[in-house]
């Protein structure tokens, strides 16, 4: 409840902002590629002109770019006034803000890493739609799934189907979306395998078991897809249906009844006709769009999971074959059942679903029959329809990307001309639009951003084609704030920016949790908004002056059509994210990062270490370090806050370090905690704060000559930060760094009467385990210059032995890259 009220109170103070300050900068919170189109969008409600916008340095607020603004028309949403500000000239790494007479943008970074973890953020969410194990709640939920419906000799026999997850935040499952999920997840990590780590296990639990996160998470889905499969002809489609909406409850606590034994779900058989235990009905038409994603789902899985688990790729490699035959025989859409309301998944093409399964089918097998299959499909429905009508009912077509067309584009130009007519026509809806963006407005609209830039970076990539780049930017742009309402649509990305905080989702409403990496459904049309049933607007909106356009969206857990993050539209943003992760790795250097996104190591296939010192207030062995590195022909670098700086007692000590060459650079001024000690995602300053802090740190530098273009690292104080500092200090232009963990140097500053302590010899004996069992190279090792009068046993006067020693196992000591 306190943490409800808080957010509550936060929104009442952000609705205050908004209405005070009713032209805004939209810009991606994320930040930019160096080499990439960057565009923000200046907003009014007033009539505006101008002539030129300006990009400023955020850390010294010197200008650095000037340029003329595009107007365009911001009727559509409302604005009297609308600029798109064009800086994609801007390409060297830093932090920045924008600037149109007085509105100014928050900032920002361009840099080579602002999609680095991306992609694997997501599964965070998909872990926590597992069902059957979950381990974000370390529990189990629906075990007892499930009870056969609507089989014509197996009604009410009990089938095994515990896993999968959970379509979103209710806990229906769905072959439709799971299938879909699967085939993205794979379909990311074979494009981009680089750039995915290995960190989860696979019941979805912290610790590394030698395959990347995302082929654990699809394979979690591939078991239960033949769980639902338990024969060539035995197809299901669904767990549960719409009697599972009966409020906010968590889902090893749900206790919904559908009338079968006990806590049993109904499992629906795939029978080709409509379905519906109720009043209510679909209007399925034959088996095809359901057995074809088995086919395609199980075919890619084969080829991504031989390495790993070749037994199982075998089996499904067979499944495969078993599915796609069994889609010819019943052609035809087949829907999600319904109960007790007229909503469900309408998907009503399967040709994309035909030519998808047979494409993989040749891409697995190498058979040309299913390549001719493939072609026969595809050229049946050319455009993804909801691409060119512009219109669709909920899930009409679906996927919302044809995967199918993007694999043959690479064998047969048709198919990449087939791709180039979809995003003319969004192209062409969206092209007068602010925010180029002719995407409609309907139930899950995020989902169709994240298909449009799949199907836009996937054509540019096969043929080279540019044409649709700013469009891309812009949807990319969209889903992390360049949109009317500034807010990242990926919940708790990025960290320490605006990201929906009060989703649709019983995690958010009994455990007080956004659903990190949950993608939410998106805005929807005023139109369609006012139609549906069972919205309940719980917050005061601070969005209001920007809801009075073509699209509503709210942060909040009652408007369940725009703000409930759902599965399939999260994996469907693997492979972007991943393509984007892999553009900027190419232009990165080598590092390791922690979790929070700090470097840990440099360059780690070199011998060379760096040493870090830092101090706020206490520096009684700054001399010795000084005379013992220039003793030992060695260099390293100084991290010193404003206080420090600007103390005269030590003005000749830090004069001594810059004429040495060591670097010096950024501790912060105050010396401020940023984090709470027990609870580190728990900020304990503003973003305002810290910034103005840093740039004090940055004045006091300037005194001896600094500049930020001189010192680019930061060093937080107390090494004690988290994801939103990393990103705060990204935005100003800096990057994070930290000692490497485990070596324990760090620990020179504990006192004999702390629990902690560790004396010189101690911290040694941890430096020598350390290097023989893992090696230094990159290691970034932290020694305080100065520490408490009770702290006799100073391990900086041991510096000499321990550079001798190391040096002798033929590491050199360099200050930062």
């Amino acid at each position: 409840m306190i943490k409800q009220a808080v957010l509550l109170f936060v929104f009442v103070l952000a609705a205050a902002g908004v209405f005070a300050q009713q032209k805004v900068i939209r810009i991606n919170q994320l930040g930019y590629l160096p080499q990439s189109v960057k565009v923000a969008v200046f907003l009014s409600t007033e009539a505006e002109n101008a002539g030129q916008f300006q990009v400023f340095d955020a850390l010294t607020d010197k200008l650095v770019y000037e340029a003329k603004v595009k107007q365009v028309d911001g009727s559509d949403w409302g604005m009297k006034t609308a600029f798109r500000l064009d800086f994609s000239a801007v390409e060297n790494s830093g932090g920045y803000y924008l600037k149109l007479g007085e509105t100014r943008s928050p900032a920002f970074q361009i840099a080579s890493d602002v999609y680095e973890g991306t992609a694997d953020f997501l599964l965070n969410y998909m872990r926590q739609q597992r069902c059957g194990y979950n381990p974000y709640l370390q529990d189990s939920c629906h075990l007892h799934d499930g009870i056969i419906v609507d089989h014509p000799t197996k009604t009410g026999q009990k089938i095994d189907v515990t896993g999968g997850w959970h379509d979103a935040s209710d806990y229906l499952q769905y072959l439709t979306t799971s299938a879909n999920a699967t085939y993205q997840l794979l379909y990311a990590y074979e494009q981009n395998p680089a750039v995915f780590n290995d960190e989860y296990r696979e019941n979805g639990e912290s610790g590394a078991n030698g395959i990347p996160d995302i082929l654990d998470e699809a394979k979690w889905g591939l078991d239960w897809l033949v769980k639902m499969n338990p024969s060539a002809d035995e197809m299901y489609n669904q767990i549960a249906d719409d009697r599972d909406h009966r409020g906010y409850r968590l889902p090893n606590k749900d206790t919904v009844s559908y009338g079968l034994e006990g806590a049993y779900r109904p499992v629906y058989f795939i029978t080709g006709n409509p379905q519906g235990l109720a009043e209510h009905k679909n209007r399925t038409t034959g088996v095809s769009s359901s057995a074809a994603k088995y086919a395609s789902s199980f075919a890619l899985g084969s080829l991504m999971m031989k390495d790993y688990y070749p037994e199982f790729a075998e089996q499904i490699d067979a499944k495969a074959a078993e599915a796609y035959t069994f889609a010819l025989s019943d052609l035809g859409a087949c829907q999600t059942a319904c109960n007790v309301s007229p909503y469900f998944y309408e998907e009503a093409n399967y040709v994309d679903d035909l030519e998808l399964a047979a494409t993989t089918l040749y891409q697995l097998t190498g058979d040309d029959y299913y390549f001719t299959e493939a072609k026969k499909w595809g050229s049946v429905e050319n455009v993804t329809p909801w691409m060119s009508t512009g219109f669709a009912r909920h899930y009409q077509f679906y996927p919302f990307v044809n995967l199918g067309h993007v694999k043959l584009a690479e064998k047969d130009e048709t198919f990449a001309t087939y791709l180039k007519q979809g995003l003319t026509h969004l192209y062409d809806r969206g092209k007068d639009d602010p925010f180029l963006n002719g995407i409609p407005f309907i139930w899950c609209s995020n989902n169709l951003v994240a298909a449009a830039i799949t199907q836009a970076r996937a054509y540019e990539e096969i043929t080279g084609d540019r044409s649709f780049a700013e469009m891309e930017a812009a949807l990319r742009d969209w889903l992390f704030g360049c949109n009317p309402w500034g807010t990242s649509m990926i919940c708790g990305l990025p960290a320490g920016g605006d990201n929906p905080q009060l989703p649709h989702s019983a995690i958010t409403k009994i455990l007080g949790e956004t659903t990190f990496g949950g993608l939410v459904d998106g805005p929807v049309s005023n139109t369609l908004f006012s139609s549906l049933i069972g919205i309940h607007i719980r917050q005061p909106d601070p969005f209001e002056v920007f809801n009075k356009g073509k699209a509503v969206y709210h942060d909040d857990m009652g408007d369940y059509p725009s703000n409930e993050p759902t599965m399939d539209g999260t994996a469907s943003l693997s492979y972007y994210l991943s393509a984007m992760e892999k553009m900027g790795a190419n232009q990165q250097q080598d590092s390791k990062k922690d979790e929070q996104g700090a470097i840990r190591y440099f360059n780690t296939n070199e011998k060379n270490i760096y040493l870090v010192f830092s101090a706020h207030d206490k520096a009684e062995g700054a001399a010795h370090i000084l005379k013992t590195l220039d003793k030992k022909n060695s260099k390293a670098s100084f991290f010193f806050t404003g206080d420090f700086l600007r103390d005269k007692q030590f003005q000749s000590t830090i004069k001594k370090i810059i004429k040495s060459g060591h670097y010096l650079g950024a501790h912060s001024d105050k010396h401020l905690l940023y984090c709470d000690w027990t609870k580190p995602d728990s900020l304990l300053v503003d973003r305002t704060t810290f910034e103005q802090d840093l740039k004090e740190n940055y004045k006091a530098l300037q005194e001896f000559g600094i500049s930020s273009e001189d010192a680019g690292w930061f060093l937080p104080p107390y090494e004690w930060y988290n994801s939103a500092i990393v990103n705060w200090t990204s935005a100003m232009g800096l990057t994070t760094i930290n000692f490497s963990p485990g070596i324990r140097s760090n620990a020179d500053y504990t006192t004999p009467d702390m629990a902690n302590y560790m004396s010189s010899d101690k911290i040694f004996k941890s430096v020598l385990k350390v290097e023989e069992e893992q090696g230094l190279n990159g290691a970034i090792m932290l020694i305080h210059p100065g520490t408490e009068e009770k702290r006799t046993d100073k391990f900086y006067l041991r510096l000499e032995e321990l550079i001798e020693t190391l040096q002798t196992k033929g590491y050199n000591f360099k200050r930062l890259p």
